[in-house]
């Protein structure tokens, strides 16, 4: 019984109270002035992501059923899906952990825009020189099997 009241307490109060389904058919907002913008983003990017889903499902799966069917079924995933969006964000672990990660993200030092330019260099002729490298490497080795009969196109 110790054991299961000391899990309890490192549980969030939503989860106590009812759990991931209740917390998900709730219209409260969990914290709402922590981690804001990383919110918002992480909900328009779900949103963005349920919108194409139920277009692509609308265009494909759903292609044969009749047009007012087909749409509105996409349209009733997009609204569940937006619904979604909204509560996940407000679902107490996972709005803390968007909240530190906006905290750390205030932490990180942003290069310059000539360092950003010197390391976009770097990383781009580093990238050539590889390409060609296993070209060549390729070429040669095809060579090679030609040679003793291994490939023989």
């Amino acid at each position: 019984m110790r054991l299961l009241e000391l899990g309890m307490g490192r549980m969030a109060k939503s989860e106590r109270d009812g759990g991931f389904w209740s917390s998900m058919l709730s219209v409260n907002l969990y914290k709402r002035n922590q981690g804001k913008l990383a919110r918002q983003l992480t909900a328009a990017a779900i949103l963005v992501a349920v919108v194409l889903g139920a277009w692509a499902m609308a265009m494909t799966i759903l292609a044969d059923l009749p047009q007012t069917w087909r749409y509105g079924i996409a349209a009733a995933v997009g609204l569940v899906g937006a619904w979604f969006a909204f509560r996940i964000v407000n679902y107490p672990i996972f709005a803390e952990f968007l909240a530190d990660v906006e905290d750390e993200m205030v932490k990180v030092s942003w290069p310059g825009k000539e360092e950003l330019k010197r390391a976009t260099a770097v990383v781009l002729v580093t990238m050539v020189m590889l390409s060609v490298l296993l070209f060549v490497y390729d070429v040669v080795w095809q060579q090679i099997l030609r040679w003793i009969k291994v490939l023989q196109f």
